[in-house]
């Protein structure tokens, strides 16, 4: 197995151009922030970024816990990844990972630097001292339910193909998505209960579903919440399942467009029918 390191300051854009790194030299797997990133999906780990702290973030960046590396270790030999791509602030920090993870000392080093120019290191380095923002190179899809109640936005990205024999070819398009972790907020950040229901009961009415909310539970664990409604449905509704797939697809794309929030499941109990 090759191992190849991408190393530069913190908020100097190293996540944000990994995907480039990765593709120009054919890497299967990115070990960024303490997730194991494939292509456009994350196989595993714990991300850094959502840890509460930020010695808690460096301590998952660094897989400390020995679950979080083990875990990591079985989807790369699972893999079978011939090319492992490890992001780290410094030379000793990538060292260190490639250690926890049983995997050979990195054997090239790409330094941001020789990768992007002086202004794009100073713009990615505002970006987070302004907004506390930080790169997850993998697709929302992927990103959101790992990251429960942070702001996440994606966006798409296009590269110049600079890397191979310095010479440019065709332009790179790549989704990646951008994060707060929970450590940059100025104390914490709340969406209250009764928040949530309004906006279930909004995205019921301007669905025009004939159906009367009669009750509304929110559970929230650490993974997202879980809705639980229960409702007196019009009795000549042509097909009652249908009609509550469709509702729970509308109530799910409004809470978390809205809000950020990881709905993990909307249970919806039909209590009665009632007739106009």
């Amino acid at each position: 197995m090759e191992v190849i390191a991408l190393v530069g300051p913190s908020g100097s854009g190293k996540s944000h151009r990994a995907l480039l790194v990765a593709h120009d030299h054919n890497i299967d797997i990115i070990i960024d922030d303490g997730l194991a990133i494939k292509g456009s999906q994350i196989l595993a780990g714990i991300s850094a970024k959502k840890q509460p702290t930020k010695v808690g973030a460096i301590k998952t960046a660094l897989f400390s816990s020995q679950e979080h590396a083990e875990e990591v270790k079985r989807i790369i030999s699972r893999e079978k990844a011939k090319k492992v791509l490890i992001l780290g602030t410094s030379n000793e920090m990538v060292y260190r990972i490639a250690k926890r993870l049983n995997l050979p000392a990195p054997g090239t080093i790409v330094y941001i630097r020789d990768i992007a120019t002086e202004k794009e290191m100073e713009q990615a380095y505002n970006r987070r001292r302004k907004h506390g923002t930080h790169v997850v190179p993998a697709p929302t899809l992927a990103v959101k339910p790992r990251f429960s109640g942070l702001m996440i936005q994606p966006f798409k990205v296009l590269f110049n193909n600079t890397l191979k024999d310095n010479n440019p070819s065709k332009p790179i398009h790549l989704e990646q998505t951008v994060v707060r972790p929970t450590f940059n907020y100025l104390g914490r950040f709340y969406i209250k209960d009764p928040v949530l229901k309004d906006i279930i009961k909004y995205s019921v009415k301007k669905s025009r579903i004939f159906v009367r909310l009669t009750r509304i539970d929110i559970e929230t664990h650490a993974e997202g919440i879980i809705i639980t409604i229960e409702l007196t449905a019009k009795y000549e509704m042509y097909s009652i399942p249908l009609v509550i797939k469709k509702m729970q697809e509308i109530i799910l794309d409004d809470v978390e467009y809205m809000t950020a929030i990881n709905v993990l499941s909307i249970n919806v109990l039909v209590k009665s029918l009632y007739i106009e």
